[in-house]
């Protein structure tokens, strides 16, 4: 059997380092000592038991445990305690073996004696408990002399271990202002010693750093505020430092620190403020909507959502010209424009603004009011404008049938600037590339230029420019939308061509065709045409023609008995007329062929046989006619092949030789004061020029004309009428394919008697040469020295030309 004496503390045990073994006690040959109770109580268990023992009795429980204290920093081995064997004599015969967790590493028993020490420091924190075996065998023979035994070695507690923050260090927020005893947050320390094992693990918790800002709670950890209003915008960081003291806080105890880093959040307790109570802005009266002015700034100590800011127009004059919007990322008013600027109309404005939080705390609404206002003044500046046109859009109704030249709409601009700059007109031809429409450039009326049709082109969609004449780059522009109205212009005609049949059998009455028009006019009522034979044809005595009052009209046989020997085509003239105002008319031609049918009317045939080759007529025949009719062709092609190709003889005639021809003239324009130079009538009317063979008188030229825009103006009736004669030649001209280009403009304005500049011909000059001097040619400098040379004084002879 199993002996054994085990090691204890100094508190349950004999003596720190001592074992006790019992063996052999009374008549008990074997003890074991339970690890469930202290082995002083077994010991007066076993004493008290000595008398009363003298016979064997059977064990009822095994020992299981032995006690080491840890952190042992002696040099000899620690002894643990002892195995023995009741067979074990004391002469070596017993040999020990030990096995299990840490066996010969950690623990080392001696086989001879049981003796088992420790040989390595023990750390409870990382192992408290190891499992070992113990065999007793036979030295000898190796047989075992006990059955193997599992025993428990338990490493006891000290205080080794310092309060450890595993979550530190910390950080914590808690809103500013708040008040004392606010939770803030909780720290937790963990003691690795035994909690179950005196105080080594009974935690302490105080404050090293923060007082008077903040305070611990010693058993719990949780820090609170310990100061009233702290306010966020005088100081926002703090650093905490708190201690946990094992061995409940007392002298000797272990201890460890951690940090808490607390910041006051922002709570809305400051109001904006506006730094400046007055602002002063510009802006460009060209400036668009939408464009800013300037920004203001309400500055407000809070941050995040408590500074966030809403700026309104509480008050003045420019309320409706200009808005004003938050910038969400930087908090600032901005200042735009509502609507289009005159600095002609209006100078400067004035508005009251407002900044306010839309987030407010009614705890702190004593510390308002929570918004503020400010001034602002804003100068509209002057900018070179261009032309503004009144009205803004034009609208234009005009008849397809509109003469030339006629003005239909005056458009007007004018410089919106104080200096009201003159303005000239034009089109933008890239609007109008047919060039219908033409606009005069100084009044501004818009005319035709060429003729317009509604079947063409029923709308017109033009731009009119306005240019100012000191400065070209200003320019506005207008749409002017013209509709072309309908007249009746087009008379109604046949869609198609129409051919039909009569069967030789047809009886009076019969219908053989149904026929429709159509007109590319448009008239308000709709259309609707009339039929009726031709005039030449209102007796036919073939057929007749019902109109069906539904734009259509029936074509009906008046007579029976058609054979095709005797007409084989019948073509009826229909007469088509319109409802317009003036009505319109024309001619459809309806082609009818007789044919040959059945009794059920199907057509049979409809080439007369009188059409028909003659039986006798060969193939050789036809071919020969046809070999003839060939050649001739041949011939014809020949002939005018050669005229085409016949050329014109190499010598010109001295006649047709524009090169050597002189012109003479010996006449003498009469400059300025010629007014007779033409009859300025057939202008005016152009039948004049033509009417009558005599020679009409030739009468004074007006003076000459700078712009055909002066004869715009109504109130000169003979200038319109000269202006859209002008305009109707001039299309006439680019309509007019085979028309020379005479479209030179001769201007004489200085010469003739009674001329600044004199006399330019040379009709009434010097009868020599040498009665005119020529000798100012050679002040003129070197560009006219040739000339000087030519026609100065020399000192020699005249020479004979």
């Amino acid at each position: 059997m199993w002996t054994s004496g085990r090691m204890s503390n100094a508190k349950s045990w004999l003596g720190l380092g001592m074992s006790l073994y019992f063996w052999g006690l009374m008549d008990l040959t074997t003890t074991v000592l339970s690890g469930n109770s202290t082995p002083q109580g077994e010991l007066e268990t076993l004493l008290s038991d000595k008398p009363q023992s003298h016979q064997r009795t059977k064990r009822s429980w095994v020992w299981n445990q032995f006690f080491v204290l840890e952190e042992y920093t002696g040099t000899d081995p620690l002894y643990v305690g002892k195995l023995h064997s009741d067979m074990d004599r004391g002469d070596g015969s017993i040999k020990y073996i030990l096995s299990g967790e840490g066996a010969g590493i950690v623990f080392t028993i001696d086989d001879t004696t049981g003796d088992i020490h420790a040989i390595q420091r023990l750390d409870r924190e990382e192992r408290a408990q190891y499992t070992l075996r113990a065999q007793a065998l036979d030295r000898r023979t190796g047989r075992p002399m006990e059955p193997e035994s599992e025993f428990i070695i338990k490493i006891q507690d000290i205080n080794d271990n310092e309060p450890k923050f595993l979550d530190g260090p910390y950080v914590a927020t808690v809103p500013e202002m708040s008040p004392v005893g606010t939770s803030v947050i909780q720290v937790t320390a963990t003691d690795a010693d035994d909690p179950t094992y005196g105080n080594s693990a009974r935690v302490v918790y105080s404050i090293l750093q923060g007082q008077p800002y903040f305070s611990v709670d010693s058993k719990t950890g949780v820090i609170r505020t310990a100061l009233m209003n702290m306010d966020r915008e005088a100081k926002e960081y703090y650093e905490v430092i708190i201690q946990a003291k094992d061995m409940g806080g007392q002298l000797g105890g272990l201890a460890g620190t951690t940090t808490v880093n607390i910041t006051l959040s922002d709570v809305n307790d400051n109001p904006p403020r506006f730094p400046q109570k007055h602002y002063q802005m510009s802006v460009l009266e060209s400036a668009p909507i939408s464009s800013t002015v300037g920004r203001v700034f309400a500055k407000d100590l809070d941050e995040g959502i408590n500074a966030e800011m809403k700026y309104t127009i509480v008050d003045g004059d420019g309320a409706d010209a200009f808005d004003i919007n938050t910038d969400p990322n930087f908090q600032v008013g901005i200042i735009t424009v509502k609507k289009p600027l005159s600095f002609e109309s209006k100078k400067s404005y004035t508005l009251k603004v407002e900044g306010a939080n839309p987030h407010l705390e009614m705890r702190f609404l004593n510390l308002g009011p929570f918004q503020d206002t400010t001034t602002v003044h804003i100068s509209v500046e002057d900018v070179d404008e261009p032309p503004v046109f009144e009205p803004g859009f034009y609208f234009v109704e005009v008849p397809e049938d509109v003469a030339i030249g006629t003005t239909i709409q005056i458009i007007s601009a004018k410089d919106p600037d104080v200096t009201n700059n003159s303005i000239r007109y034009s089109i933008d031809r890239s609007s109008d590339p047919g060039r219908f429409f033409y606009v005069d450039i100084t009044t501004g009326a818009l005319m035709t230029a060429r003729p317009l049709d509604r079947e063409e082109f029923s709308w017109h969609n033009i731009t009119v420019l306005a240019m100012e004449m000191n400065n070209p780059s200003q320019v506005g522009s207008v749409s002017v939308t013209i509709k072309v109205l309908d007249v009746n212009d087009n008379a109604p005609e046949f869609p198609r061509f129409y051919e039909a049949f009569v069967c030789e059998n047809a009886k009076a009455g019969q219908l053989i065709q149904t026929v429709s028009a159509v007109d590319q006019d448009d008239p308000h009522n709709g259309q609707h045409f009339y039929y009726s034979l031709a005039p030449e044809a209102a007796n036919n005595p073939n057929f007749t023609v019902r109109d069906n009052q539904d734009n259509t009209a029936r074509i009906l046989t008046r007579r029976s008995g058609f054979r095709q020997q005797e007409q084989s085509v019948f073509y009826l003239p229909i007469l088509i007329a319109d409802s317009g105002q003036p009505v319109l008319s024309s001619t459809g031609t309806l082609t009818i062929q007789v044919c040959s049918c059945d009794d059920e009317g199907h057509v049979m045939s409809c080439s007369p046989e009188a059409y028909m080759l003659p039986v006798s007529l060969s193939r050789g025949a036809l071919i020969a006619i046809l070999a003839c009719i060939f050649v001739l062709l041949v011939l014809v092609l020949l002939i005018l092949s050669m005229r085409r190709h016949r050329k014109q003889p190499y010598i010109i005639d001295d006649e047709e030789n524009i090169h050597e021809n002189i012109v003479r003239y010996d006449d003498e324009g009469g400059g300025e004061e010629d007014t007779e130079a033409f009859d300025i009538a057939a202008m005016w009317n152009p039948r004049e020029a033509q009417a009558g063979a005599a020679p009409k008188m030739r009468q004074d030229m007006l003076p000459e004309i700078e712009s055909l825009s002066r004869y715009v103006p109504q109130t000169c009736a003979v200038n319109s009428t000269v202006h859209s004669y002008v305009l109707a030649k001039l299309y006439e001209a680019d309509m007019d394919l085979w028309a020379p280009p005479f479209d030179s403009l001769q201007t004489y304005m200085f010469e003739g008697d009674g001329s600044v500049a004199g006399s330019l011909s040379s009709l009434q000059s010097a009868t020599s040469d040498s009665e005119q001097s020529f000798d100012f040619l050679t002040d003129w400098g070197p560009r006219f020295r040739k000339l000087a040379e030519l026609y100065g004084a020399s000192e020699g002879p005249t020479p004979l030309w």
